[in-house]
């Protein structure tokens, strides 16, 4: 069954896959008590984040500048895909020709590249899989080792001058957000 199940992930006929990732709007990382009871169906990506076990924050850093990153790839390809299919996705993934190896593909025998996702794994012939909105991150860390995470890494600096997507701030019990914005940090309403 699991030979089965490989060989069918790794099967390009396979038309719909990537709906494990469809719908996908959050990256959160807390401890897993902060989610635990949440119901996010299915649309976060969890990592189990106790900054008062990170002294000097390197973990906090290994977190925002590689998954929290690869994150937002992810989130940006279904965004793209999904406002704009014709130009930023790559049509019937049942026609596709791969070109140079995985740089992009043919949609048929010519025309332009097409680097986004296929129209299977966005639709299901009837409505969208994926509502298109730009990554929410959440992190439960003191502000200042999150500023100097983005401080350090222009990748990350840029991902939320921007406007990429959206960072936040986890804090205290009851739980409080707060916004990073160009200017700072700004608390959101709960009400």
């Amino acid at each position: 069954m699991l030979g089965r199940l490989r060989r069918c992930a790794r099967d390009w006929a396979q038309t719909r896959p990537e709906w494990g990732l469809a719908g996908n709007a959050a990256f959160i990382a807390a401890p897993r008590a902060r989610t635990r009871a949440v119901d996010l169906q299915d649309r976060a990506f969890l990592h189990d984040y106790d900054w008062r076990q990170d002294a000097g924050g390197k973990v906090l850093e290994q977190i925002m500048t590689a998954p929290m990153v690869v994150a937002h790839w992810i989130n940006l390809q279904y965004f793209t895909s999904t406002t704009d299919n014709l130009r930023f996705g790559s049509g019937n993934k049942l026609l596709h020709n791969v070109v140079g190896g995985h740089i992009a593909v043919f949609e048929g025998n010519g025309g332009d590249l097409r680097i986004g996702l296929a129209g299977q794994s966005l639709h299901d012939g009837q409505q969208w899989m994926h509502r298109p909105i730009r990554l929410h991150v959440v992190i439960e860390a003191p502000r200042a080792m999150i500023d100097q995470v983005i401080a350090a890494h222009a990748v990350v600096r840029d991902l939320v001058r921007n406007g990429w997507l959206h960072l936040l701030r986890l804090d205290g019990l009851p739980a409080r957000l707060e916004l990073r914005t160009v200017g700072g940090w700004q608390p959101l309403s709960t009400g």
